[in-house]
């Protein structure tokens, strides 16, 4: 689901892409939840650092 896609993205990167769009276009719908900042903010940057919205192994399997 999107969850599991945004873990396989990277949360940093998701993170980035929401804030450039809305600086770019100024909708409230591209806002950033506070929620995904904090999780960056935490180091759950999802495959990549094993933890995101699910855990996961060395391999990048969902645990």
């Amino acid at each position: 689901g999107p969850f599991e896609m945004a873990d396989r993205f990277g949360l940093d990167a998701v993170l980035a892409a929401l804030e450039r769009m809305f600086r770019e276009y100024g909708e409230l719908k591209y806002r950033p939840s506070i929620v995904l900042k904090k999780m960056v903010r935490g180091g759950q940057l999802g495959v990549k650092s094993g933890a995101g919205f699910f855990n996961y192994d060395k391999d990048g399997v969902r645990q």
